[in-house]
């Protein structure tokens, strides 16, 4: 990361603050911004963590740019911000030298750059882009050897462990997060997939011997959200075969126009959690029944007796058991997040002995960003936007992202776009 007592204001413009839904003249910076802003004593319940403040823009330093946001998107990274849980983010900043008392997250954003720091090339004030993600130390030993950037000590995620992310007027990024805008998407449109299509993509093609190939069954949970209907899209462009677990048949249908071949409903299964031990053997023998099961209506979606290559895994505790149970000898359960928990169980008699992987992924580096963004550039990829919201309902998309109110596709909050029920395109 750059050095943050060597970051300087951008020249003052003479512009105070500009209100939510405008812009400023192209290259005119405002001292201050409005933006959702998470405090320490607010840490908790989504809904009052996030408040809506003025504060001062965010000073630049080496490799950064100062884009305007036009609009945001949301992941559950940024729950876990709110609930300071289980970092605080603010208190791990702060020990390694930066001064701010709070938190601007946000990890999706589509913008226009508006101000450039020293040392970058190939941006220009006026550029419209969008951000992934992944940020690191361009001194770190391990990004100068040329290793994978993302598996760096330096690694981080844009908007979650750094501030200034996309919930304010103005966003700091390094400019090597920037990537051309589509141009037949909306503000909108563009800033709903990124962070996920670009998780979505390193899980998928990020691990060699267990990357997605032409007809690979995958088996994606949460098939009809943000980050399932980018992986069903990626498994379908390769050539292979998305199966979706989803928790009605309506979301179902909706991950089917999406890429899936099929779903299965979990709420059809009851065997979900930590397994019992193995000495419990009634309780082994009904999980295990139930995973069985799981296992065999996959088949019947498949067309025959077939094991997925790959297992699309985020919600954590309550699904790796059977996911490890039933990805294919030689396959791969990926594994992003712990959205139902971190504390999963895995069963080593069908891991070691069957020889399957399990293969933690976070985050993109900027070759995987860059390909999978130029899928959507090309239309093979759709953003999978779920509903359109004011900057002022960040504090509730993620109160019920929290509580597992499940929404179709992709959540996105307006800040410089204009609201597009005013007749205007976004």
């Amino acid at each position: 990361m750059s050095d943050p007592t060597a970051r300087v204001s951008v020249a003052d413009s003479g512009v105070d603050v500009v209100d939510v839904g405008t812009l400023p003249p192209l290259g005119v910076v405002p001292r201050r911004m409005h933006a959702q802003v998470v405090r320490q004593s607010r840490y908790g319940d989504p809904a009052t963590a996030f408040a809506h403040e003025v504060i001062d823009t965010p000073a630049l330093g080496r490799g950064e740019v100062l884009i305007a946001v036009m609009a945001a998107g949301v992941n559950y990274n940024n729950v876990w911000a709110a609930r300071g849980y289980p970092v605080d983010q603010v208190a791990t900043r702060q020990r390694q030298g930066e001064v701010e008392d709070f938190h601007v997250g946000g990890s999706d954003a589509s913008g226009i750059v508006y101000a450039i720091g020293e040392a970058v090339d190939g941006v220009a004030v006026g550029d419209e882009v969008v951000v992934h993600p992944g940020v690191w130390d361009e001194n770190d030993s391990w990004v100068q050897a040329g290793r994978d950037a993302m598996i760096g000590p330096s690694a981080k995620i844009w908007g979650y462990d750094t501030n200034f992310g996309s919930f304010g007027q103005f966003a700091r990024v390094q400019a090597h997060q920037l990537l051309p805008k589509a141009p037949h998407l909306s503000w909108a449109q563009a800033a709903a997939p990124t962070l996920v299509g670009t998780t979505a993509y390193r899980m998928l093609h990020g691990w060699a011997g267990n990357t997605v190939t032409d007809g690979d069954l995958v088996l994606v949970w949460g098939g009809s959200g943000g980050l399932g209907t980018q992986a069903s899209q990626l498994v379908a462009a390769a050539g292979g075969r998305a199966v979706a677990v989803v928790s009605d048949d309506a979301r179902g249908a909706f991950a089917m126009k999406y890429g899936a071949i099929g779903y299965i409903n979990r709420r059809e299964f009851d065997h979900w959690g930590v397994p019992p031990l193995v000495d419990d053997s009634a309780g082994q023998k009904a999980w295990t029944a139930g995973a069985r099961a799981f296992g065999k209506r996959l088949w019947e979606i498949a067309g025959g007796r077939e094991d997925p290559a790959i297992v699309f895994e985020h919600p954590g505790a309550s699904t790796v058991p059977t996911s490890v149970f039933v990805c294919r000898p030689g396959g791969m359960v990926v594994i992003c997040a712990g959205t139902t928990g971190f504390d999963a169980m895995v069963d080593l008699r069908y891991h070691w002995t069957r020889q399957k992987r399990l293969q933690g992924s976070h985050g993109t580096n900027d070759e995987q960003a860059r390909v999978y963004n130029q899928l959507v550039v090309d239309g093979r990829i759709d953003p999978c936007v779920g509903r359109v919201l004011p900057m002022d309902d960040i504090p509730l998309s993620h109160a019920q992202m929290g509580r597992g109110e499940e929404v179709f596709g992709n959540t996105v909050h307006l800040l410089g776009a204009p609201d597009p029920e005013d007749g205007r395109r976004d």
